[in-house]
């Protein structure tokens, strides 16, 4: 099990000799029981909380993963953690804020393929002058039969990113069959709300939060509206942003 725990763990992770934690989480594998046709459930704990109780052991480390990352998102010193893809294009990061199951890893995938550098498809990590760090988990991209497959960028053509960079573009999208881009343009004002409203500690450290944000929507071309398929978009995308 331990190949399969660490693979859930945040980029950039060391282990630590720490007498002290900030946070335990415990996993307690099932199975097949002692007696004939008897199965235990798989169990994960985050503290004392019961965060999982299930007979998947993919589910349970699907579980697992979010956990540790958004406790990781919430608590992590000296940078913002939101709710974006983000890809590095022409010296400038594109951030696309949005919660899971709006299409975020598909049109990142997209953009990597079209020429993107790969910063994460789960969190944008910024830092107090409002710059992106990597993040660079492997993406997480849904089969058309249902499961997630783990990707690196690099199985889709592109590469990650190693530096931080200034934001160029806050795009605002989520997919919709059959939809054209056809973006409006947002004001800094409104681009920092949207951000804002996928900011991770945006009620336990607002200030700080605001302050970071702040130094990104000003220098930023904003966009939002909806996409079709994420092919189109990514191209469009990165044209109107070009320009």
């Amino acid at each position: 099990m331990l190949g399969r725990l660490t693979a859930c763990l945040p980029p950039g992770w060391e282990p630590s000799q720490a007498p002290f934690v900030d946070m335990l989480f415990s996993l307690r594998v099932g199975g097949a029981g002692p007696r004939p046709n008897v199965r235990n459930y798989h169990l994960l704990y985050a503290g004392l909380r019961q965060a999982a109780r299930t007979m998947d052991l993919d589910e349970l480390f699907h579980a697992l993963e979010s956990e540790v990352q958004l406790f990781v998102a919430e608590h992590g010193r000296e940078r913002i953690f939101v709710h974006a893809g983000a890809v590095g294009w022409k010296g400038q990061a594109i951030l696309l804020p949005g919660r899971s199951y709006s299409g975020k890893s598909t049109l990142v995938a997209a953009l990597l393929r079209a020429g993107a550098t790969y910063y994460s498809d789960e969190y944008a990590v910024l830092d107090g002058n409002g710059h992106v760090h990597p993040y660079a988990r492997k993406l997480g991209l849904r089969q058309p039969d249902g499961p997630t497959r783990r990707r690196a960028a690099e199985e889709l053509g592109g590469r990650t990113g190693t530096r931080p960079l200034p934001v160029g573009a806050v795009v605002v999208t989520r997919y919709q069959p059959g939809a054209r881009w056809r973006p409006q343009r947002l004001t800094p004002g409104r681009a920092l709300l949207e951000l804002l409203d996928n900011t991770v500690p945006a009620l336990s450290r607002p200030e700080e939060a605001v302050t970071v944000l702040q130094q990104v929507v000003p220098r930023s071309v904003n966009f939002k509206g909806l996409r079709g398929e994420a092919e189109e978009a990514a191209d469009v995308l990165l044209r109107a942003v070009k320009e």
